[in-house]
C-alpha cells in the first residue's frame, strides 16, 4: 500500500499509521502541499481508490 500511496500522492512517505477508519500519512514538511493537491484533489482521489479517509501530516 505504501508504494501505491506514494505514486498517487506523488511524494515520499516517511511513515504510515493505519486505523480501522483512516490512514495517517506522514510526508516531509515541504511536500505536504504536493501530497494534498489542489483543493485536496490528490487526497480525495487516493481515498476513493484505497477506500479509507486519508490524513496528511508533516514530519521532519
Amino acid at each position: 500500500m505504501r508504494d501505491r500511496l506514494e505514486k498517487m500522492l506523488n511524494v515520499e512517505i516517511l511513515d504510515i499509521e493505519e486505523t480501522d477508519d483512516k490512514i495517517v500519512v506522514y510526508v516531509p514538511a515541504d511536500k505536504v502541499r504536493i501530497a494534498v493537491g489542489s483543493g485536496g484533489a490528490a487526497v480525495k482521489a487516493a481515498e476513493l481508490v484505497i477506500g479509507k479517509k486519508i490524513e496528511v501530516r508533516a514530519k521532519e
